[in-house]
């Protein structure tokens, strides 16, 4: 097995799949990425039993099709030192490939291409196509509502739903929700509903860039597949039933307010300056013209901040976690932003004041 390419016709798929690379795993094949020569093309594979990453270049074959792995760390950072547009040659001999480029010479131990563990072949029973722009908003607008570590496993990643012709992106860790939804006249969907990991969200969104180009995404079973004219990634499903999240969305809210975004976030990242440090409660009092925003923590220090507001409905006040307001003011689109409240033991609706493709639903802190 012998063949040749340019570095930088390497790298851009080696950093594609490097993500899927399982860092402390016990198998040490798993440290290692499969490379398969067929003809003039080179397919680079990695996984860690969870997730799969499929990457192609496309190379100048000096040999017989063949199949080796190869340590993905070290051929990553040998890679990346090298000057641009070297051409690499790979020639395996025994258990070990060399790569040559100019005066440089490499020599790294690999592991029998047998051992390599495949994801089984599988069709997924769901399939649409998105624009990448669309399915990274959908995964970026609510990612951060993700569980982690959370006992309630099912929690620990995001809910994927389709239906006729919309998809939403759902995750909640408990203590507050997130909801995406975009819709496609030219879907129709059955009605799915699937949990991916947090660690296959996270690589998913380091994969799409936010371009107009189409991916498929196929759902079945047991995995999530996202196929590209680059990548092609595959991810198993969290086992387990995502909660009824429809029946914790507040109906009672009456009093609404709109207000700048900008300007909110501003004064609630100062405020938090000054919060306590574990809980990060702030205190929210809205009276007729002013919204109060406070903050205290165990050393007596406090902050005070008030924003001018259009409030007509009696004084509320409601303590948050000002992460979590945080979060859902950097994700929101809009310029202006609408609060849904009704009291200081409910949760509060955030969303968009024009958009509604996102809702946020933030359970209140008793400070």
């Amino acid at each position: 097995m012998k063949f040749s390419l340019n570095r930088e016709s390497l790298l851009k798929p080696l950093l594609l799949v490097s993500g899927a690379v399982e860092r402390k795993s016990t198998l040490p094949i798993l440290s290692n990425i499969l490379f398969e020569v067929s003809g003039q093309s080179l397919t680079l594979t990695a996984t860690d039993l969870e997730l799969e990453m499929v990457a192609y270049a496309q190379v100048d074959n000096h040999g017989e099709d063949g199949k080796i792995t190869i340590p993905a760390r070290k051929l990553l950072d040998i890679c990346k030192s090298l000057p641009d547009q070297s051409v690499l040659t790979f020639s395996s001999e025994n258990d070990i490939i060399k790569i040559s480029t100019g005066r440089s010479k490499y020599s790294l131990s690999t592991l029998p291409a047998t051992d390599f563990p495949n994801i089984e072949q599988w069709k997924g029973d769901v399939e649409f196509k998105l624009l990448k722009s669309e399915l990274l908003r959908l995964i970026e607008s609510t990612h951060f509502s993700m569980a982690n570590q959370d006992v309630r496993y099912y929690l620990n990643g995001m809910s994927i739903e389709s239906e006729n012709n919309e998809i939403r992106s759902v995750a909640t860790d408990g203590h507050r929700l997130a909801i995406c939804k975009i819709g496609n006249e030219s879907l129709a969907l059955p009605a799915r509903q699937v949990i991916v990991p947090r660690k296959g969200i996270l690589e998913i969104i380091r994969l799409l860039d936010p371009v107009d180009d189409e991916v498929q995404v196929f759902l079945g079973s047991n995995h999530i597949r996202i196929i590209d004219t680059e990548f092609s990634f595959t991810s198993k499903l969290v086992d387990g039933r995502f909660p009824d999240y429809r029946r914790v969305l507040p109906r009672n809210g009456d009093k609404v307010l709109e207000t700048n975004k900008d300007q909110l976030k501003q004064v609630l990242s100062r405020a938090s300056i000054l919060s306590n440090e574990k809980f990060k409660g702030v205190r929210l009092n809205f009276s007729k013209t002013e919204l109060k925003i406070t903050a205290n923590n165990p050393e007596q220090e406090q902050a005070e901040e008030i924003i001018e507001i259009d409030f007509p409905y009696e004084d509320v006040e409601i303590g948050f976690n000002v992460s979590y307001v945080l979060d859902v003011l950097n994700a929101l689109k809009d310029q202006v932003v609408k609060f849904t409240l009704s009291d200081a033991n409910s949760s509060v609706v955030i969303e968009g004041a024009e958009s509604g493709e996102a809702i946020y639903v933030v359970m209140p802190m008793r400070l």
